[in-house]
């Protein structure tokens, strides 16, 4: 195994002066923290070791001790767990996750789905010797069903790892795996632990390549939608562990710092388990999905003694690095592959009510708004439980039966949030968009992220509809006010987009290769005309066309598609072409930021994909959409209630685009 870890053995090693050192820094009244953290972490584990030992023969004693007693908090807690061996760190985390008030589930997964067969073994020796007791009877005794048996099938520590694969089997695997789940009717989850628990690394990656030819899905897919709960966790993680360690801990140690608070025990786990392992590609592959550095991410995360130790640990900031570490770049391939191939079932939280009478909800309606006061939750109850096109019957009712205008009606009696909430549901999907562009064009600055977001996530027949609403509600093409409104590269990628003329169908893989060479040399090129040749790729191609463009972009040149337009360009260009190569991940970053945008991507895509948007969100930010808005937001009360019945009850996995 290579290591590439960012905590090596210290040249010129000498244990006892390093015991001498920290014994100054701890003597006297108050302690010297930054000797302490810089002399701990450039050293390698099998050091400190040995400075534990020369610690306790120089000066009769406890070096770990010592450190408890003169530090405090998070610092404290990492530097002590700095100096414990691999071994015993894994087997306190594991003891702590069984032990504690309730069960660390998390915890349990990360540890043992990313271990070695020696790693496991080690841990199991190290818990016994310092708990007296059986590391398999303790988590026997705190877990259960398929989740424990998984568990327990990995600490064995008995995967395979001759390096031999047999062609058959991989194909006899990959056949008994849709058997178990896709191709029938429930799931046999033991054949899922035998062949997930025990096979090679390198012979299961050709088992998920052949089964997504076999189910025309990818394994985590199959996963998600046959297995549940902890077990269906646990399974994804080790599926990623096969994939690439390193990516997997990428996404942990995301999680562990985006999201309501720091996961500072998970961070803390990670950043010493890994930095002498495999380091370097973990910020790699953490530069790569996502848009800053990992580096840069703990500094705007963390603070003081306790930060200054974790930044020494990661050992760099990458965010100006452009090529991938080998890797890095054949991760970032197969993410383009995998996405390619994915067949994503996209799924709304908000369907057709069964038995509707809209003349009966037009009365509900009216009586909700008739008198003192507005009954704000009948109309939610109403607006939030009727599809679209009902709605749009109800409009209409409304008028026949009452001589009223119930548009004009909701606005009177609502306010704020609320008001912007109803009357968007009650606008047709094109009306609503045609008054978000023009809401983004109006009055003193252009919101350019509603103008890209709108733009880029919209199908071609959605762009004419909202085109010929724009022309009847404000007299005006919807082209003429973007040409009047922005300017320059940005007015001319909003403009192709407008068109509507994005080509649909599959990737002509002939014709990929082809346009990864453009874009390639476009990259040398000035930057009016590297801007030009992007748009005359990223703004006409199909979705599924550009991924593989984007996958054998990274084939072509060790470089990711995203990282060169984030670096070679600027300003609202850049964000264009970032929106339309990550769509899904540009929506998130516009609900995090504003609730104008929230409600927006709320009322648009809560009949198309918003599960699928909101179970990304919660496995990207590891919090729920839902927790986000109460706590993130300054939506409250009935807007709160309205958005939460939006969420829906329907399932999703997946967004369109990786």
């Amino acid at each position: 195994m290579v290591f590439r870890g960012t905590v090596t053995d210290a040249p010129d090693f000498d244990p006892s002066a390093d015991a001498e050192a920290l014994y100054s820094a701890m003597k006297g009244i108050g302690s010297d923290k930054e000797a302490i953290l810089d002399l701990v972490t450039s050293r390698s584990n099998a050091q400190r070791q040995e400075v534990i030992a020369a610690y306790k023969s120089n000066f009769g004693k406890d070096l770990i001790d010592d450190l408890k007693y003169e530090l405090t908090g998070k610092f404290e807690r990492l530097i002590v767990s700095l100096m414990r061996t691999p071994a015993y760190h894994d087997a306190k985390e594991i003891h702590d996750a069984v032990k504690g008030a309730g069960t660390n589930e998390r915890c349990l997964i990360e540890v043992m789905a990313s271990r070695t067969n020696q790693q496991m073994h080690d841990m199991v020796a190290a818990y016994k010797d310092a708990y007296g007791s059986d590391i398999e009877e303790d988590i026997i005794a705190d877990t259960s069903g398929h989740f424990k048996k998984m568990l327990i099938v990995l600490l064995q520590g008995t995967r395979d790892e001759s390096g031999v694969v047999d062609a058959d089997l991989v194909e006899q695997d990959a056949q008994d795996l849709y058997a178990a789940g896709e191709e029938q009717w429930g799931t046999d989850e033991a054949k899922f632990i035998m062949i997930l628990g025990n096979r090679s690394v390198t012979h299961l990656r050709m088992v998920f390549d052949a089964y997504e030819k076999i189910a025309e899905v990818s394994i985590e897919d199959s996963i998600k939608s046959e297995l549940s709960g902890d077990f269906e966790r646990l399974m994804l993680a080790v599926v990623q562990c096969i994939r690439s360690v390193p990516m997997f801990y990428a996404k942990r140690l995301y999680k562990s710092m985006k999201g309501l608070g720091t996961a500072d025990n998970t961070l803390i786990r990670i950043m010493i388990s890994r930095s002498e392992i495999d380091m370097l590609d973990i910020r790699e592959c953490f530069r790569l999905r996502y848009e800053t550095s990992l580096y840069n991410m703990i500094k705007d995360d963390t603070s003081g003694d306790y930060k200054r130790t974790l930044l020494n640990l990661c050992g760099g900031d990458d965010d100006l690095a452009g090529e991938f570490f080998p890797e890095a770049a054949q991760i970032a391939y197969k993410m383009w592959e995998l996405s390619a191939m994915t067949k994503v079932q996209l799924r709304p939280t908000l369907r057709p009510a069964a038995s509707f009478d809209p003349a009966a909800d037009a009365q509900a309606l009216r009586k909700a708004m008739k008198g003192f006061g507005t009954d704000e939750d009948a109309i939610i109850d109403i607006v939030a439980q009727r599809s679209n096109t009902q709605r749009q019957e109800i409009r209409q009712t409304f008028k026949s039966l009452l001589g009223r205008d119930l548009m004009k009606d909701l606005k009177s009696e609502l306010s704020k949030n609320l008001e912007r909430l109803i009357i968007g549901l009650m606008l047709t999907p094109a009306e609503f968009d045609a008054k978000m562009m023009r809401k983004a064009m109006e009055g003193a600055g252009t919101d350019e992220h509603a103008l890209i977001e709108i733009l880029v996530t919209r199908s071609n027949e959605e762009i004419h509809a909202m085109n010929a609403a724009y022309q009847n509600a404000y007299k005006k093409s919807l082209e003429e006010a973007i040409q009047s409104d922005t300017s320059g590269h940005f007015c001319r990628i909003l403009v192709s987009l407008v068109q509507g003329a994005r080509e649909e169908g599959p990737a002509d893989v002939e014709r990929a290769d082809a346009d990864a060479q453009v874009i390639y040399y476009a990259c040398n090129a000035e930057s009016d005309d590297m801007e030009m040749k992007f748009m005359s790729i990223l703004c006409t191609r199909s979705f599924p066309h550009l991924r593989r463009v984007f996958q054998e972009f990274v084939r072509c040149t060790n470089k990711d598609i995203e990282q060169i337009v984030k670096k070679e360009m600027s300003g609202d260009v850049k964000n264009a072409f970032y929106a339309i190569g990550n769509s899904c991940l540009f929506l998130y970053h516009s609900m995090l930021t504003d609730d104008r945008a929230l409600i927006r991507i709320m009322v648009s895509r809560c009949e198309v994909d918003l599960f699928n948007i909101r179970k990304e969100f919660k496995e990207t930010h590891d919090v729920s959409l839902h927790e986000f808005i109460q706590v993130e937001t300054m939506i409250v009360s009935r807007s709160a209630r309205l958005l939460t019945l939006l969420f829906g009850v329907f399932g999703g996995e997946n967004c369109i685009f990786h």
